[in-house]
């Protein structure tokens, strides 16, 4: 602190230089709580889901595909289904093997609320190996 000692006459001289050492201490804890909070201020929400570009799993001998298109067809393997006879065909083309992982595909443009309503009809029909299939493609696209 910046300040002059009397020499001990009755009267206080009057000091008019500014302190600024406080000044300085709280812009450096300004400084700090902006650096801190700044980075979980910024929401970036870019979601294009359908690429992967991880390394892809391998897959079994006779993989089953359930795909669902933008006009929200669903089709097992390559043959289309309704939803009211999905499980029954389901449950033929895996000889009644719950145990079978069933790989999820769908179309870019189908809803999210769409795709989870697929989900439910697998696990309806009893089956819990479920995974999403997406492009495999390189970073940035």
């Amino acid at each position: 602190m910046a300040g002059k000692v009397s020499d001990g006459g009755g009267d206080l001289d009057e000091n008019s230089e500014i302190n600024v050492t406080p000044f300085i201490d709280v812009m450096l804890v300004l400084l700090i709580i902006f650096m801190v909070a700044a980075p979980l201020a910024t929401v970036d929400m870019k979601v294009d889901l359908p690429q992967s570009v991880s390394k892809p799993t391998p897959r079994d001998d006779k993989p089953v595909f359930v795909t669902l298109s933008a006009d929200l067809g669903l089709a097992i393997g390559n043959e289309e289904t309704a939803r009211e006879e999905f499980a029954a065909q389901l449950q033929r083309l895996t000889e009644g093997n719950t145990e079978t992982r069933v790989l999820l595909r769908a179309d870019k443009a189908v809803d999210y609320g769409e795709l989870m309503t697929v989900m439910n009809l697998i696990q309806n029909a009893g089956y819990t190996k479920i995974a999403l299939v997406g492009l495999e493609g390189a970073p940035g696209r």
